[in-house]
């Protein structure tokens, strides 16, 4: 087999192929074996009928195709893999000359990851900023391990009254007749949420346990169903049981409770150890895209569409994702917000884009600085994922393909050129109130796959499958 490889652009490749008539033969034969049970011949039961008399009836072009996709596969990965670049979409062929004792010609144009041009990454400038914690921050971290330490006291004594948690069987009626989604047994409402429509809660206030009532209330004009809206209704209400949440004091022993320490000042300050922790790293993360965007936004390189659109579904696999953790369907998403595939896609096409040149952008600059990440800092990026799954890293590790061993390395490879952007860049510290950085996502760019790991080469798979177009009859 001979080729000669020519670079379009940036982002296109043509290879130009002749391959010699004995292997097409070779080919043609093997195609011949493999699809001769399909064909009828009269007078030969399937599968015996003889290649001639079948390129007879039927011509030599009968083969052309099954010969092509036997010979094409190994000869387009063994140029790609000599030219050492990587396509990112199907090759599209010309068939030039095909056919028995004639070397098979073809061209094939394929897009492929495209040539950066770098800006000057090692001049950038960015701010570090760390706002002070204030105490509110600091007394909604207690409070959540106040609500973790409470506990619930039965009330018999009393009527019910705001705060209280009460157990209840309802039966709703509009005109006498029960309405859908209106009756509840053993059903715990914390009177004051306002979960009930209004009046409903406040009506259960005076009530004693055991105590029945009927509720007369009137649907809101907004009420979410329709044929409910601005109707008189009836609650008829059975108040079960009744208890009061007892929230614990602020002191040594709730301390002890709810984590390590024995006092309630050592708790206090390892919260806002705690607190100052997740803020220096929302800093540092803020900092560390504000350089990765200032680097992208200096380079140039003309992305193919394929490149983007597989990365859109990537988050589009990632958004079902969330959403199944959530119940939630992907389809209830589109009707709820009246969008159709189309319009998510170009929804997420700008920031797929940004997301795909950043990727490219940093492989970039660590193949132009030469950052080889080694087997300890990919292990890192493996272990780090692995406790954020609840995996056993060992386990986990086994697991891995080498597609997704590859995507760690590049992650690896990822953090040693951030690391480099901060080393060169101008950094100022700012330690007033925060300010977000509206240019890109935190922690977006270097974890893009962290979400949804590379799954098996089916992609990678399906771009080896051509399209095909020829001038050469068949």
């Amino acid at each position: 087999m001979v080729y000669t490889a020519e670079k379009l652009s940036g982002n296109k490749m043509k290879l130009s192929f002749s391959v010699p008539a004995e292997r097409f033969n070779e080919a043609m034969q093997q195609a011949y074996l493999k699809t001769r049970g399909r064909i009828n011949v009269p007078g030969f039961r399937k599968g015996k009928a003889p290649r001639k008399l079948i390129e007879s009836m039927y011509g030599p072009s009968v083969f052309y195709d099954d010969a092509f996709d036997l010979v094409f596969p190994d000869v387009y990965k063994e140029a790609v893999e000599k030219e050492g670049f990587h396509p990112v979409d199907k090759p599209e062929l010309d068939l030039q000359q095909i056919g028995p004792g004639q070397e098979l010609k073809f061209t094939a144009e394929v897009f492929v990851v495209p040539d950066v041009t770098l800006g000057d990454y090692k001049a950038l400038s960015a701010v570090r900023h760390l706002h002070p914690i204030p105490q509110e921050q600091i007394d909604q971290r207690i409070a959540e391990d106040v609500e973790k330490a409470t506990t619930e006291m039965d009330v018999t004594d009393r009527p019910a009254q705001n705060g209280d948690i009460v157990n209840i069987d309802y039966l709703g009626t509009v005109d006498g007749v029960p309405f859908e989604g209106g009756m509840d047994e053993g059903h715990h409402l914390e009177i004051g949420l306002g979960s009930f429509i209004p009046g409903f809660e406040e009506q259960i206030i005076g009530m004693n346990v055991g105590e029945e009532n009927d509720l007369k209330l009137t649907f809101p004009v907004d009420y979410k169903t329709t044929e409910l809206t601005g109707k008189d209704a009836v609650f008829h209400v059975k108040l079960n049981s009744m208890t009061v949440k007892m929230k614990p004091e602020l002191d040594d022993e709730f301390a002890a409770d709810v984590s390590s320490y024995t006092t309630f000042k050592e708790y206090q300050e390892a919260i806002v150890k705690e607190l100052t922790k997740n803020r220096d790293e929302h800093a540092e993360s803020h900092l560390e895209n504000s350089l990765i965007q200032q680097a992208v936004d200096q380079a140039d390189c003309d992305i193919p569409q394929a490149m983007i659109e597989d990365e859109i579904d990537v988050q589009i696999r990632n958004m079902k994702l969330r959403m199944a953790y959530q119940s939630l369907r992907y389809e209830d998403y589109l009707k709820y917000t009246g969008m159709d595939e189309a319009q998510v896609r170009e929804m997420m096409k700008a920031d797929a884009s940004n997301n795909v040149k950043s990727q490219l952008v940093l492989d970039a600059i660590a193949k132009a600085e030469k950052l080889e990440p080694s087997e300890t800092e990919v292990e890192t990026q493996i272990e780090r994922h692995a406790v954020e799954m609840g995996r056993e890293m060992a386990e986990y590790r086994s697991t891995l393909t080498e597609r997704q061993l590859s995507y760690y390395k590049d992650l690896a490879a990822s953090q040693k050129v951030v690391a480099l952007l901060k080393e060169h860049a101008t950094i100022t510290l700012h330690e007033g109130d925060e300010h977000e950085d509206e240019a890109l996502n935190a922690g977006e760019v270097l974890k893009q796959v962290a979400d949804a790991l590379p799954e098996e080469d089916d992609q990678a798979e399906a771009q080896d499958k051509p399209n095909k177009k020829g001038k050469a009859a068949k």
